[in-house]
Parts: C-alpha cells; sequence; structure tokens
C-alpha cells in the first residue's frame, strides 16, 4: 500500500543505515544522520534495523496512511500528532487507514527520524535505500520529497502487540537520550584529529574552552561554526586524506566545520578533532544560533561509549523481543 506526501515539509527525505563500502569511489556515507535513532524507531515498529524511513527537517510534514500501520520516531523536540492526538517520541502507534500524521515545529533541535511497520519500499542502488541529496541518486528518484509524492510501503508485519488491542499509542519506550538527543548548549565529545599538533597551544584552548555558533550556511554535509579563530603553527600544504562523519575540518578561515553524512571522502584542509560517534546524534541536531562546546576524551573511552550503547541497544531489542505476539 502507498503513503501520500500532503505536505512535504521543509526537507524531508527516504534514508536508511547509509551506503557502505563505496567511500573509495567518491560516494558519500548518505543515511539518516543520527543513525541510533532510526535504528531505535525501526525496533520499535518491528521492523529490522536497516529498514528505511524518513529523515525530518524542522516542521511541516503530514502524511496519509492507506492503511493500518504503526510508526515511531525519534529525534528532536517535535510536536507530532496523529489526528488530534500527540505522538511522544520513542512510541510505536497504531495509525489507521485514512489518518493523518503530522510534525510541527521542533521547541529544540532540528530533525527527526520515523520509522513505518514494513519500511518504505525504494529501490535500493549501490545497496542502500539512501537519498544522496548532492549527487540525485537514491531513495525518492533521487530527491527531496514534494507535495503530492506517494510513497510505497514493504508489507505490514502483524507481529505487534497494539495489533488487535485498544491501545494505540504504545505505553513501552526507548531510554529518553536514545529517542530525544537534542540539548541546549551541547557538548560534544571528541578525540584528537591527525593535525592536532599543527594548531597552536591558544588555538587547542579555545578549542576546548569556547563556545562556537552554528552558521546559517549548515547543511548535511557539515556544521559550519563560527567562534574563536583557530590557528595553525604549520602552515604547509597537506595531502587530501580521508575524512568521515565527525572529523572536525578547518579551513583557512580558521573557522571549525564539523562533517556530518553527506560529507566528502577526502579533503585537504587540517583535521583538528574527530566528534566520536555516540554523540553525532546530537551533532546532528544542530541548528542556526545553536551554540556547542567540545570536550575531549580518550580513543579508548569512545570505544567503551559506544560498546556500552550497543550492548543496551541489544538488551532492548531483546525486551522487545519477548513482548511481542
Amino acid at each position: 500500500m502507498n503513503m501520500f506526501v500532503a505536505r512535504a515539509g521543509f526537507l524531508t527525505s527516504v534514508q536508511d543505515l547509509g551506503r557502505i563500502g563505496f567511500r573509495e569511489f567518491g560516494v558519500s556515507l548518505s543515511g539518516a544522520l543520527d543513525l541510533f535513532a532510526l535504528r531505535a524507531a525501526n525496533l520499535l515498529v518491528g521492523n529490522d534495523e536497516h529498514a528505511a524511513g524518513l529523515e525530518i527537517t524542522f516542521a511541516g510534514l503530514r502524511l496519509h496512511f492507506q492503511d493500518e500501520r504503526i510508526v515511531a520516531w525519534c529525534g528532536g523536540e517535535f510536536d507530532v500528532r496523529v489526528g488530534p492526538v500527540a505522538l511522544p517520541a520513542g512510541h510505536a502507534c497504531l495509525v489507521s487507514a485514512g489518518d493523518e500524521l503530522k510534525f510541527g515545529p521542533p521547541k529544540i533541535g532540528c530533525r527527526s527520524w520515523l520509522a513505518i511497520s514494513g519500511g518504505i519500499d525504494v529501490p535500493i542502488v549501490l545497496g542502500s535505500r539512501s537519498t544522496d541529496l548532492r549527487a540525485s541518486f537514491g531513495g525518492f528518484n533521487g530527491r527531496a520529497l514534494r507535495d503530492g509524492d506517494e510513497l510505497l510501503l514493504d508489507e505490514f508485519r502483524r507481529s505487534s502487540r497494539l495489533v488487535g488491542t485498544t491501545e494505540r499509542i504504545s505505553l513501552r519506550t526507548a531510554p529518553h537520550d536514545w529517542v530525544s538527543p537534542a540539548r541546549r548548549e551541547p557538548v560534544l565529545r571528541f578525540v584528537r584529529g591527525v593535525d592536532w599538533n599543527r594548531f597552536s597551544a591558544s588555538s587547542v584552548q579555545h578549542f576546548t574552552s569556547e563556545l562556537f555558533a552554528v552558521s546559517p550556511d549548515s547543511d548535511r554535509m557539515g556544521v559550519r561554526l563560527d567562534g574563536p579563530e583557530l590557528k595553525r603553527v604549520d602552515e604547509s600544504d597537506l595531502i587530501s586524506e580521508a575524512v568521515a562523519p565527525g572529523t572536525i575540518q578547518v579551513p583557512p578561515s580558521g573557522k571549525p566545520i564539523l562533517l556530518l553524512g553527506d560529507c566528502q571522502t577526502i579533503g585537504g584542509y587540517p583535521k583538528i578533532a574527530h566528534v566520536i560517534t555516540v554523540d553525532l546524534g546530537i551533532a546532528a541536531q544542530l541548528r542556526a544560533a545553536d551554540r556547542v562546546r567540545f570536550s575531549e576524551v580518550s580513543l579508548a573511552d569512545a570505544h567503551r561509549l559506544l560498546l556500552e550503547r550497543e550492548r543496551e541497544l541489544e538488551r532492548f531489542r531483546i525486551g522487545l523481543s519477548l513482548q511481542v505476539l
């Protein structure tokens, strides 16, 4: 069955967990900017974690369903409603044929991820259903959604406890930090980049102690930051090297750029730091005028935090499976 896009909102695209294994050919990862949020939402509706959902930026999305589905969303503090009923983040909800699901403006953050039981059925391109907005392929016709689009949904797995009960919104939920990662003046943890020692002591001190403001010139490729100018002591030219989501590059202007999921595969600007994987979901919520700080952690701590989150997600997955009929 299809899902009708009555209003597409500011920027809504089909995303899954990304396009893995093609960076050597210059193909970006794409995928949800908060992979963990989409994984959690998919588990809540009974999907495989890699099922394609929607990434919603800011507000305005309105969807109509042609058949019964289960939906869940995670992300910023959005006002989401099914008809007149408020749907909080991290809760599965049963929607009926003809129901309208709409996303109002967020109080904090700027993005959310919507999972729909069955997943969105768009062609797989290079191993992924994600939309590469810059290269215009994948997802739904290689572009953001528009008013009047109709998306094909895969078969609805009728395995949720919501089906056949009077409970429309499940009381079960994931931990708050998973489903609502947006923060006011967040602190992003980082490990030192390969070019850390190319920067002056004062620049390093500013980077780890001062607030940076998010520039309006930010998108899915990266977050540009305004703040203290980060100056190099070594001005020698650099050979372009691999970069990845989380890499913080510093161009000649001295204003750092935090790369996100649609970032290029190589870059020649010095890399002062790299935001750790578990904090990329927080970074994905940054919007113009937000302010952010950076705090250093060890590589061992970064690995430990990621392993802890994966263990927690596995326990959550098992817990959900035990409650499915």
